[in-house]
C-alpha cells in the first residue's frame, strides 16, 4: 500500500469522524427539526404560526424546570422535587389571590397580584435553599433529599387545598387582585409571555455560565469537586446556590401555569421533574456533571414539547405519546454515551494483593499505572460527581 493510498484512507476516516461527531453533537437540533418536518406532512395546522405560538407558551413550562435542573445536573446534583414546587407555588398564588382570612381581626387581606407573584416566587426560593443545604451541608443524597422534599411540599398544597382545585383566581376589580391572567394571556408584540419570561431567565442563565467566575465555579464543581475545592471554590455555597436557581424556575413556572389555567392545583407537575431531567438530557448534558449548557437545555425542552403536542395533534393515543418519549429519552442518554464515553474504573487492591493483582486474571490487560500507585498524588481519589478516576488521570498524565 502507497503513501498516498494511505493518507487518502485516514483522510476518509477522519471526515466520518468527524460527521459522526457533528451528528450527536447536534442531536437535539436534528430531532427538532425532524419532528417540526414530520407532523408538518402529517397536519397542516402544525406549522401555522399560531399553534407555534400555543405550542411554545406550553414549552415555556418544561423549558423553565430544565433550566433550573441544568444549574443542578452542572454540579453532579439532580432535584426531583421541581414539579412539586412546580404545585406548591401555583397553589400559594391562588391561595393569597382568593384571600387570606384573619380570624383574629375579623379581616381577610386580598394581596395584589405581584405581591402574591413576588412571595409564590421567594418560597419556591427558599425550599431550594432547604434542598441546597441538605446537600450541601449535611451530605444528603441528592436524589434522597429532594425524592423527600417532593412528598413533602405536595403534601403541603394538599393539606392546604384539601386535595381540592383552587379554581378563579382571576381576582376581582373591586379588590385589586386582578391582573393574574396576564401571564398566562397576555402576548407582547404577538409574542406569549411566558415565552418572553422564559427568554430572558434563559439568557440571564446562559451569561452567568458562560461570563462570570460563578459559571466557571459551577463546571468545576461537576468536573471534579474535589480537584475544585483544592483550588479554592466554594463548593459547598456553588451547591447551595444552584438549587436556590431551581427553586425560583420551578416557583416561575407553577406561576405562569395557574395563570394559565386560572386554577390553581395541588397536583399540577406531577411527574414534571422526569420532564425536566428529559429535556436537560436530550440536550446534550452529562448527569454525571460539568457538562452542558442553557442552549442544548432549550432545545431539548423544544423536543419534549413540539413533540407531544404534534403527538396530540395528530390524535395518538396518550398511551403511545408516552411510549414515544420514553424511547426519545432512552435514545438520548445512549448518545450521551457514545459523545463522552464510559468512565473508567480503577482497579482496587488490598494492601498486601498488589503482585496478584498486578498479575490479573486471564484475558484481562495490564496496567503498568494500576501497578504503580505511588505515583499518583495524595489527593487523587474516585471523584463521585464525574464518575471518573482522578487518580488514574493523573498517572496516565505523568
Amino acid at each position: 500500500m502507497t503513501s498516498s493510498t494511505v493518507g487518502e484512507s485516514s483522510t476518509k476516516t477522519a471526515s466520518k469522524l468527524n460527521l459522526s461527531k457533528l451528528l450527536i453533537e447536534g442531536r437535539a437540533f436534528l430531532a427538532l427539526a425532524l419532528i417540526i418536518i414530520i407532523f408538518s406532512a402529517l397536519s397542516p395546522n402544525f406549522l401555522t404560526v399560531n399553534n407555534l405560538l400555543i405550542m411554545s407558551s406550553h414549552v415555556a413550562i418544561f423549558a423553565l424546570l430544565s433550566l433550573g435542573q441544568l444549574m443542578v445536573v452542572l454540579t453532579g446534583g439532580i432535584d426531583l422535587s421541581v414539579g412539586s414546587i412546580l404545585g406548591f407555588t401555583g397553589v400559594i398564588a391562588g391561595f393569597l389571590l382568593r384571600g387570606v382570612p384573619i380570624s383574629m381581626f375579623g379581616l381577610t387581606l386580598y394581596p395584589s397580584v405581584p405581591v402574591a407573584v413576588l412571595i409564590a416566587v421567594v418560597l419556591g426560593g427558599v425550599l431550594g435553599l432547604v434542598n441546597g443545604y441538605l446537600v450541601a451541608k449535611f451530605k444528603v443524597a441528592p436524589f434522597v433529599a429532594t425524592l423527600g422534599m417532593l412528598y413533602v411540599v405536595r403534601g403541603i398544597a394538599l393539606l392546604m387545598t384539601n386535595g381540592r382545585t383552587i379554581n378563579d383566581i382571576q381576582g376581582d376589580p373591586a379588590l385589586g387582585n386582578t391582573g393574574i391572567n396576564w401571564l398566562g394571556f397576555n402576548r407582547i408584540l404577538g409574542i406569549p409571555a411566558g415565552v418572553i419570561i422564559m427568554a430572558v431567565i434563559a439568557l440571564v442563565l446562559a451569561v452567568i455560565l458562560g461570563r462570570t467566575t460563578f459559571g466557571r465555579w459551577l463546571y468545576a464543581t461537576g468536573g471534579n469537586e474535589r480537584a475544585a475545592h483544592l483550588s479554592g471554590v466554594p463548593v459547598k455555597s456553588v451547591t447551595v446556590w444552584v438549587y436556590v436557581i431551581s427553586g425560583l424556575c420551578s416557583a416561575v413556572a407553577g406561576v405562569i401555569l395557574a395563570s394559565t389555567l386560572t386554577s390553581a392545583s395541588p397536583t399540577a407537575g406531577n411527574t414534571y421533574e422526569l420532564t425536566a431531567i428529559a429535556g436537560v438530557v436530550i440536550g446534550g448534558a452529562a448527569l454525571s456533571g460539568g457538562r452542558g449548557n442553557v442552549r442544548g437545555t432549550l432545545l431539548g425542552a423544544f423536543v419534549i414539547g413540539f413533540l407531544s403536542d404534534g403527538l396530540v395533534l395528530v390524535g395518538v393515543s396518550a398511551y403511545w405519546q408516552t411510549v414515544f418519549i420514553g424511547a426519545v429519552i432512552v435514545v438520548a442518554v445512549l448518545l450521551n454515551s457514545l459523545q463522552y464515553g464510559r468512565p473508567r474504573r480503577r482497579v482496587k487492591m488490598s494492601a498486601g494483593a498488589g503482585t496478584d493483582a498486578s498479575a490479573g486474571s486471564p484475558g484481562e490487560t495490564k496496567d503498568p499505572a494500576a501497578a504503580a500507585p505511588s505515583t499518583a498524588s495524595p489527593s487523587a481519589t474516585n471523584d463521585p460527581s464525574t464518575g471518573t478516576d482522578a487518580g488514574s488521570r493523573e498517572t496516565d498524565q505523568t
